[in-house]
């Protein structure tokens, strides 16, 4: 059976810089009925246990780790037994939430990822976190984009570890040149696609969004 592609949304807090906004994060399952990754494990382990009903999870990737992304991560880890990937620049931001905690693996530009036969590359896309990636999965026309990119444009760069300029690069050199027809699925509301981002570079450039 081919790979499918699941949307858990789950709900709780994002806290940064001293602040806390109320937030829903979107929780990406790929697999099959026997084998999965999450990508993003958001505010409730519980409920990504439920939805994976019982199939082998293989890997809980993080694409970042602010902790609305990743406060799930170890329950869901332990009670699995899967690992933790995260790319080695968020590391920092990693141990403002889960000080005791490590990833158990981390995460390169390139790098492959494999389940229920579909294959997912990693790529590196700095500014929004310094160690934030997107996941391709060219066989199922689908960039998970975590808080790279958004319907609209790029994710925040206001806060603490972000740069907007360096987001702006990212998008521009690592995403935008990706099939039109792409579906950007999204850390946190509806998809897009690259087609339809691509065109309002410029005006996300002049705005300083």
């Amino acid at each position: 059976m081919a790979a499918r592609i699941e949307r858990l949304v789950t709900s709780g807090t994002f806290s940064l810089d001293g602040g806390t906004w109320d937030v829903d994060n979107n929780v990406w399952i790929v697999g099959d009925d026997t084998e999965a990754i999450v990508i993003d494990a958001a505010h409730d382990a519980e409920a990504i246990v439920r939805a994976l009903g019982g199939r082998t999870l293989r890997a809980i990737v993080c694409t970042h780790a602010h902790n609305d992304h990743i406060d799930a991560a170890p329950e869901l880890a332990d009670r699995t037994g899967a690992p933790i990937l995260l790319h080695a620049d968020d590391l920092p931001l990693w141990k403002q939430t889960h000080p005791e905690r490590s990833p158990d693996g981390e995460l390169a530009d390139g790098q492959a990822l494999s389940v229920a036969g579909t294959e997912l590359t990693v790529l590196h896309t700095p500014g929004h976190a310094p160690g934030a990636v997107c996941l391709y999965a060219p066989g199922l026309d689908t960039l998970f984009s975590g808080d790279t990119l958004f319907a609209g444009g790029p994710g925040a760069t206001g806060r603490s570890f972000s740069h907007f300029p360096t987001i702006i690069d990212s998008i521009r050199d690592r995403l935008l040149s990706l099939p039109a027809a792409t579906v950007v699925r999204t850390g946190h509301g509806d998809p897009t696609t690259i087609g339809a981002e691509a065109p309002h570079l410029d005006e996300w450039i002049a705005r300083g969004h």
